[in-house]
């Protein structure tokens, strides 16, 4: 029989009666996932989800790919075999024999999903061993600390064969909690913090905005690589590019400069919301980050988000930045965060900005623009760039 890789699950098994659906969620994840890869089929007993490769598919790609899938908690390349305990060990010989040669020590541990199977776990699990101490005998039998973990389960259709499973990214399957906009820059927090809304089963509508010439076409291009990055885990994404070079320049023409921040923050949001409900997206994902910057202290955040009418997730909320740079780094997104290409962010930034701002006084700050039309026009104006994993 061919070379299989087994997903497993976690917390969706937890779920109740719409368990199935989160599980077709996730096959249906898996297979977009491996669909530029090879042709594989794709299915789910027992709360495991099977991997088969079709036509010479590159399993090792596969499993690389799937490693990224949220939803998935471990996953193993496994052999499958009959469910008879010498065909199990001629498959382990067979399958595992390589790792055999050079372990120090091994043990077996076996799970019999399938209760008409002769053996109980622990009797497989025995002979199993026996028979692989015979032959390889240089390798010691150690149940506490082995080198090597020989796994065998026996389920609906077959028994398999690997060695210990491989973490995979956990979560929850991309798409089965909804649809949100984050605010996507080319700093290091947000992509961190798109990741983790992300990984709760989210879907993703980047936005970034963009003030050309004020930043350059390479800074657009370092969020759109960001982008990039992240559909690997995040699955296909249309990212929405807004023109803010209007706005700023209006706010830097009428507005106090101690508020220039927080009145480009509150643009942000009323966009992002207005893309949102466009879009039948349900809440805001930011990277902020409680007193890391002057618009992030408590006053200054309610500030900005006293023009929403959606919800505002903040996963990055009580991390520090040494938490935040190890997540960016695991993800894969610090390299080209750090590129020395600056956002809008940093655009027009006051030199006294205004930490501790009370909402009737920004209001009033920014009362003197066109809020509806500025915000019409950068709705007016926006670009669409479709992003996943193949994107140049």
């Amino acid at each position: 029989m061919n070379d299989i890789i087994l997903l497993k699950l976690g917390e969706i098994v937890l779920k109740g009666l719409n368990r199935r659906s989160f599980e077709q969620k996730l096959q249906g994840n898996v297979r977009r996932r491996l669909a530029p890869i090879g042709k594989f089929n794709v299915y789910c007993l027992q709360s495991t989800i099977y991997v088969e490769g079709e036509d010479g598919a590159d399993m090792d790609a596969a499993f690389e790919a799937l490693k990224k899938v949220f939803g998935v908690v471990k996953l193993s390349r496994a052999a499958a075999c009959e469910k008879d305990k010498d065909a199990i060990v001629k498959r382990a010989k067979e399958y595992l024999g390589a790792e055999l040669s050079v372990a120090k020590s091994f043990k077996v541990e076996s799970k019999r999903s399938d209760k008409s199977f002769p053996m109980t776990s622990i009797e497989l699990s025995q002979y199993v061993g026996g028979e692989l101490k015979e032959a390889f005998p240089r390798v010691k039998v150690d149940v506490h600390e082995p080198e090597l973990t020989v796994h065998i389960e026996v389920r609906d259709l077959a028994a398999y064969v690997h060695s210990s499973p491989v973490q995979g990214a956990g979560g929850m399957p991309v798409g089965s909690n909804g649809t949100a906009v984050t605010l996507l820059s080319g700093g290091i927090d947000s992509p961190v913090s798109s990741y983790m809304i992300a990984r709760r089963g989210v879907h993703l509508i980047p936005v970034h905005f963009f003030s050309f010439p004020y930043t350059s076409q390479q800074a657009k291009d370092k969020v759109v690589e960001l982008a990039r990055i992240l559909s690997d885990y995040c699955g296909r994404m249309t990212m929405e590019v807004v023109p803010f070079t209007h706005i700023q320049e209006e706010i830097r023409d009428k507005c106090p400069e101690e508020y220039f921040t927080l009145i480009m923050r509150r643009f942000m949001m009323r966009i992002a919301c207005r893309i949102a409900n466009d879009n039948g997206a349900k809440a805001i994902v930011t990277g902020e980050n409680l007193g890391q910057v002057a618009s992030q202290t408590m006053e200054a955040m309610a500030s900005t988000q006293a023009v929403m009418d959606l919800p505002i997730l903040q996963p990055l909320i009580g991390m520090d930045k040494e938490e935040i740079v190890g997540f960016a780094r695991k993800i894969g997104t610090f390299d080209t965060s750090v590129l020395p290409y600056e956002d809008c962010c940093t655009v027009f930034t006051p030199r006294h900005p205004r930490t501790r701002p009370k909402i009737a006084d920004v209001e009033k700050a920014e009362s003197a623009m066109d809020i509806d039309g500025l915000v019409e026009e950068a709705l007016a104006g926006i670009e669409r760039i479709q992003i996943d994993h193949e994107s140049v």
